[in-house]
């Protein structure tokens, strides 16, 4: 089997890694080292520039796509050799900027803007989606994904693709946070040492380091609201069925969601606007009819917390983090003090019955056994057909598959068999205890428009050896509710970023949207990164 790709703007784990060589002070111990880092890192003119004001300049003709383009493409060469965010640029990209540049007029806000997409998510184009595994190099479907085509239909430049979790974290029963054998090991880059957390990890780290306008993550429990909150970035992971996923490689459809990471609610809010609506090569998108918006930056309000009720819930989601909590505490007090009446305690009913669930792991076993098979079958190139053959492969390329991560994921994936029956009492059990038992009763019994709690602990070290350390997260009811979550920095523990997460019930998208802008306007909280090396600080 085949396993050669090859076109000269292609960024492979063998270009990754001559490019850390290059670099050996990454991790060196001294002030001289930090200060290189500095020297690579320095902030360009663009960036931290949202959507709106970058619009703003290319209408009044002092910016256009080409430059803006060429701008993400100079910082991904000079800056991600330090981050190993993305996995491949566009060698077409400069080439749609022109063509972009010469339309009459604009299609919208998003005309002209450069975005990353995770290396799920396929293009019809001269770009691979891999999953970062070296068994799909190689792979170029014939047509986008619903996303991608209509970011493109947007007027958006797709700058490239992003490193992840190998197979979206699907591969090890460990964590190993943003590392592929394809795109290598993505760092934070708030301090290098540290996990930029969970699949969509190099969208993440992407977007906050300024590698691009915004960027595209995927969610099947916690990988768009946790790398947004390990990069002080936004994260919007969306009611399943309202942004289709055709063409956009499985995991567990059930909980999967497409959604926008960007430095800003406001740019969410556009970019979600784009994405929505109904998809015909996913069923799920026909009970979004009556739900989506085109346009969600008109729920944004910077009074918007005012008079709103929200709820926290203690058990459960505080308490493995004095870090994290101490954060969430502030930001509860900026919702009381911009006008929210906070109901304290409003816990979830059935928190404790969700984090450890047997049923979760009978509908992840089903559905990522049969989403995988018939993605292999289907898709063209040469490359393995099953996850049988997925899993040969790998034994046969140990050396570069399996030289940190272990398989034991999808071997347990591919062993374990049940019977559609136990799929669907699981899958009821699941939506049963994280719904109607869950996070609508909360939300109904104290009359709440959204619940808020810590995102996540601090960034923890990188161990490639034994994975990353987790100690717990927001992310597990809105992920087997398949409800919308939205991670939003929230401030810093020893400089490392931490956010909160407002999460509601579903569609409630446009009530979420307004509560995170409104308490990102009132805290503050982002900045950008400090790229420090190992050795500084905590």
């Amino acid at each position: 089997m085949s396993t050669s790709a090859s076109h000269t703007t292609r960024r492979s784990v063998l270009a990754l890694g001559t490019a850390a060589a290059a670099t050996p002070w990454l991790g060196a111990a001294s002030a001289q080292a930090q200060a290189r880092v500095q020297a690579h890192t320095a902030p360009g003119e663009l960036d931290e520039l949202g959507i709106t004001e970058l619009r703003r300049r290319m209408d009044d003709g002092r910016l256009d796509a080409e430059r803006l383009t060429r701008y993400y493409l100079n910082r991904i060469e000079r800056v991600d050799p330090l981050l190993r965010s993305v996995i491949e640029t566009n060698p077409d990209a400069l080439r749609e900027a022109r063509r972009l540049d010469a339309e009459r007029r604009p299609r919208g806000p998003l005309h002209g803007m450069p975005i990353l997409l995770k290396d799920l998510v396929e293009t019809g184009d001269r770009m691979h989606t891999t999953a970062g595994s070296l068994a799909l190099e190689g792979l170029r479907p014939a047509r986008d994904a619903t996303v991608a085509a209509r970011l493109r239909a947007a007027g958006a430049v797709i700058l490239g693709k992003t490193n992840l979790s190998e197979w979206a974290g699907g591969m090890s029963l460990t964590h190993h946070a943003g590392w592929s054998a394809r795109g290598g090991q993505t760092r934070n880059p708030y301090k290098l040492d540290r996990s930029p957390n969970e699949s969509s990890s190099g969208t993440g780290v992407a977007v906050a380091a300024n590698l691009c306008v915004a960027g595209i993550g995927t969610e099947t429990n916690g990988s768009i609201i946790d790398p947004a909150s390990a990069n002080c970035v936004v994260g919007v992971k969306p009611t399943v069925g309202l942004v289709g996923r055709g063409g956009v490689i499985p995991g567990v459809p059930s909980q999967d969601s497409v959604g926008p990471m960007a430095r800003t609610v406001r740019d969410a809010a556009i970019l979600l606007g784009t994405l929505v609506g109904v998809d015909d090569r996913d069923p799920a998108t026909e009970a979004s009819r009556g739900h989506f918006h085109r346009d969600y930056t008109r729920f944004l309000d910077a009074d918007g917390l005012r008079g709103a009720r929200i709820g926290v819930p203690r058990s459960v989601y505080f308490g493995y983090s004095h870090h994290a909590d101490e954060i969430a505490e502030r930001a509860i007090a900026t919702l009381r003090e911009a006008g929210a009446t906070v109901v304290d305690p409003a816990d979830i009913p059935t928190a404790e019955q969700l984090e450890d669930l047997p049923s979760s792991m009978v509908v992840q076993v089903y559905e990522l056994k049969r989403g995988l098979n018939a993605y292999l079958a289907a898709a063209p190139g040469d490359h393995p057909r099953s996850l049988a053959e997925l899993i040969e492969f790998n034994r046969e390329h140990a050396d570069r598959e399996l030289r940190y991560v272990r398989q034991d994921g999808l071997e347990a994936v591919h062993e374990l068999e049940f019977t559609e029956r136990e799929y669907r009492e699981a899958l009821a059990t699941n939506h049963r205890l994280s719904r109607a038992e869950g996070i609508d009763a909360v939300l109904r019994r104290h009359r709440l428009d959204a619940l808020v709690m810590p995102t996540a602990g601090p960034p923890a070290k990188i161990d490639l050896i034994r994975g990353d350390s987790y100690g717990g997260g927001a992310s597990t009811p809105a992920a087997l509710a398949g409800y919308p979550a939205i991670s939003v920095p929230a401030g810093f523990a020893f400089g490392l970023p931490v956010g909160v997460t407002f999460m509601g019930t579903a569609w409630s998208e446009p009530t979420l949207l307004r509560l995170a802008y409104a308490y990102e306007r009132a805290s503050g909280a982002r900045r950008p990164p400090t790229y420090r090396s190992a050795d500084v600080g905590f």
